[in-house]
């Protein structure tokens, strides 16, 4: 088979070196892609926004199978864009259509689809340009801290936590009129605030049946011990301790059976990763968001620990046949740390001459934000969040040490990394 992956990050890359493996594999290419797809594939030049491009380099190389990893192009509609065209019909997309990654791409939409099949998640209301007075009694109700959403795609960093409930109206104002996420804050959420732990579960669906993937935990915040501004994430880690069988069968009793459920009763036939964003509060899970693909960070870990060939369960989904397949975990750990710019998540550099890549040990090093500089054949940085250092272990602590014991031998100008992944666990 020949196979295009859609997306530039770490998620990609993981996706990518998975599925190099497959003895199913004919030619791997990543559109657009980064340094280190490079090794696995080979990397094509394609506009994500523009889907004419995105046909041509199908149609020019021959693809059989697209893999789309990022949210934008499916909630903008990339999977219905195949099968409207006659040419691209066809060719099998492991992602959802639109309607089914708009649990992604609209808090609102997903939040009423949870109310409407009885999944647990918070409180919450909506607000938009013509109600917002409305929230600042909606906040005076609710128990601080207060969390207000934007609606739409912000790219991770969407979502404020607030202790104060002046400076909750205040922001909540200038989300609504000052379009502070853009369009994406157009309609915000209030919701009330779950406390707990979070947890990343994953599933591959085929619109039928599903596969629970490993579990994970990822860490947002920028500072050590979850201080600081949201990033898109700063490491991740898995097996989760406390995710252990009862609490799993509550998730998916509870929230994945009826999520699939729900989809089909709308009539969304979902092929691809569904990501539930969980809160563990006091034993029982709760719902935070939902994400229509692989999480990343926690791809990075999550899919070096799938024994199987994933490119068959791909097949799988496509066909429809994911009820007959079963899937092999890796009993092992993995720990990812991530390599980010200075200045990240705000204005950060770009540019700077990546080494040590060379000199790691008994790791994977997935690249987020990396090109190669074409006169020199150097890795540069090119994102806020640079590289992904996983490393595996017989438990967490044993991943964890390998993986920052390799993040210490990559340099490149202004380089941090929290150096405290996993320490609630």
């Amino acid at each position: 088979m020949n196979v295009l992956i859609i997306g530039s990050g770490g998620r990609e890359h993981t996706l990518a070196w998975k599925i190099s493996e497959s003895p199913k594999l004919n030619k791997l290419f990543i559109a657009p892609g980064n340094a280190g797809t490079r090794a696995v594939g080979a990397n094509i030049p394609v506009d994500l926004n523009n889907f004419k491009s995105i046909k041509e380099a199908v149609i020019e190389k021959d693809i059989d199978m697209v893999v789309v990893g990022p949210e934008v192009p499916l909630v903008e509609g990339i999977h219905d864009y195949f099968l409207q065209d006659k040419i691209l019909k066809n060719v099998p997309v492991i992602g959802p259509v639109r309607k089914g990654a708009m649990l992604e791409g609209s808090k609102d939409f997903a939040k009423s689809f949870m109310e409407k099949y009885n999944i647990p998640t918070a409180a919450h209301k909506t607000f938009n340009r013509d109600n917002y007075k409305d929230a600042f009694e909606f906040i005076d109700l609710l128990e601080p801290p207060y969390v207000l959403k934007a609606d739409g795609l912000a790219a991770g960093k969407g979502v404020l936590i607030i202790e104060d409930p002046d400076e909750a109206k205040n922001e909540l104002e200038a989300m609504i009129t000052k379009e502070k996420f853009g369009e994406a804050s157009a309609n915000v959420l209030v919701e009330e605030y779950l406390q707990g732990i979070e947890i990343s579960v994953f599933v591959l669906s085929d619109g039928k049946s599903y596969i629970l993937l490993p579990e994970a935990k990822d860490y947002k915040r920028i500072g050590e011990k979850d201080t600081g501004l949201n990033t898109g994430g700063m490491g991740s880690v898995s097996p989760v301790p406390f995710a252990n069988r009862e609490f799993m069968q509550k998730v998916e009793d509870r929230i994945i059976r009826p999520t699939i459920e729900g989809l089909k009763n709308e009539n969304i036939e979902y092929k691809g990763f569904i990501f539930f964003g969980l809160m563990n509060v006091h034993g029982d899970p709760y719902v935070i968001e939902y994400n229509c693909r692989m999480g990343d960070p926690e791809a990075e870990v999550v899919i070096p620990r799938i024994k199987s060939d994933l490119l068959e369960l791909f097949e799988a989904v496509a066909n429809g046949t994911l009820s007959e397949t079963s899937i092999e975990i890796d009993n092992r750990a993995a720990a990812s740390v991530m390599l980010v710019s200075k200045g990240y998540p705000l204005a950060y550099e770009k540019g700077k001459i990546i080494s040590g890549l060379e000199n790691v040990n008994n790791c994977v090093v997935f690249h987020a934000g990396t090109a190669m500089d074409i006169e020199t054949g150097k890795i540069k940085t090119s994102g806020g969040r640079v590289l992904a250092v996983t490393a595996y272990g017989s438990n967490i602590k044993e991943a964890l040490e390998t993986a920052y014991e390799n993040a210490g031998i990559i340099e490149f100008e202004g380089k941090y990394f929290r150096s405290d992944i996993g320490f609630d666990l």
